[in-house]
């Protein structure tokens, strides 16, 4: 699984922090009546969605993620409205989620493409729990989120002509080793039945990256990065494979040996026969300078001894990266940023590794 020397993988740029970004520039702020974070702004001001978007368009970046992160019909039915005091219930969400994916259209650069953002389950309860992984019981399961995840997944089949509008579908932050196998377990290689969309059969490419938040280099469930990247693309478990796996929502410092062990991991499948074709691998950490979120809060917390930085946050994603083409494990490289991570950092972080 080795590449010649001269075909090293291209590398794709991805946006950064939508949310923060949103904070940041624009002022806006979320709190708790505004359990839709970022896509909250479908609903009351697409028109500074657009232009935050639209900075990142303008870099360009070759892959634009939607503003549907934190999108569920649990979220639209606690957003109360002056139209819906009581919610946005489920029949009305749609429209939204068309309004987001025409707004990328909009702003992306010509050749760019869309992507599809979709957090994990932790990422819609309150507080939200994508950086523990402790899920309710109704959500505790690989069956039970397989169950919550297509059931979600079906309100964006119903936007039309999605599939012919994105590239990519984007399952984020996942936390937890049973919602990677749920994840999975969502696309079949074809339809169970001839009114199946093409949606679920693997028409569109997806990825699935992990957080690892704290000291280790576990998920917040204690499984291992090996545990991961066998969940990720054994075909012995159900499902297609992702397009992509990798790491977002994490701190820059630890990336680099994450990405070394995630390699160390694919090596391992190659060799037992488990995998033919290299996945890409995906890369959007954490901005930050060591702050780490409040989930109770919604605020950024400093660390107690701010680390002492070698170098800018955009140079320590480029290293990372450069390092990643020349072990030539992977089919491509998708990089960029995610909380705090505006889009004068993803224009830097695009102009050092182009000028490699």
């Amino acid at each position: 699984m080795t590449q010649a020397l001269d075909e090293l993988a291209p590398v794709l740029f991805l946006d950064g922090g939508l949310g923060t970004s949103l904070e940041d520039k624009y002022g806006v702020k979320f709190d708790e009546n505004t359990p839709l974070w970022s896509s909250h702004l479908l609903i009351d001001d697409p028109e500074t969605l657009r232009a935050c978007q639209a900075d990142f368009g303008s870099i360009p970046v070759d892959i634009l993620l939607t503003a549907t992160y934190q999108v569920s019909i649990e979220a639209f039915s606690r957003t109360k409205t002056a139209s819906y005091p009581q919610g946005i219930p489920r029949d009305k969400i749609v429209p939204f989620l068309n309004l987001a994916v025409s707004i990328a259209e909009e702003v992306k650069a010509p050749n760019a493409q869309l992507s599809l953002s979709i957090g994990p389950y932790g990422a819609t309860m309150v507080p939200s729990q994508e950086y523990s992984g402790e899920y309710d019981a109704e959500h505790d399961s690989i069956d039970k989120l397989l169950d919550w995840h297509r059931d979600r997944l079906y309100l964006f089949d119903r936007i039309d002509h999605l599939t012919s509008r994105i590239g990519f579908i984007a399952f984020e932050t996942v936390p937890r080793l049973d919602e990677i196998k749920a994840i999975r377990r969502l696309f079949k290689s074809a339809p169970s039945d001839v009114n199946e969309s093409s949606l679920f059969c693997g028409d569109v490419s997806f990825w699935i990256s992990c957080v690892f938040p704290g000291e280790g280099y576990t998920l917040p469930d204690g499984s291992s990065v090996d545990q991961v990247v066998d969940a990720l693309l054994n075909p012995d478990y159900s499902g297609i494979a992702p397009w992509g796996i990798g790491i977002n929502c994490t701190k820059i410092a630890k990336v680099a040996e994450l990405v070394r062990l995630y390699e160390n991991a694919v090596s391992k499948l190659a060799s037992a026969g488990k995998i033919k074709t290299r996945p890409s691998l995906i890369l959007y950490p954490d901005g930050t300078n060591g702050e780490v979120y409040d989930t109770t809060t919604k605020t950024w917390r400093a660390p107690s001894s701010q680390p002492l930085l070698t170098s800018s946050w955009e140079h320590q994603v480029a290293d990372v990266v450069i390092h990643a083409r020349s072990q030539q494990c992977w089919k491509s490289i998708v990089v960029g940023g995610c909380c705090k991570a505006n889009h004068s950092n993803i224009r830097r972080l695009r102009s050092i590794i182009r000028d490699t």
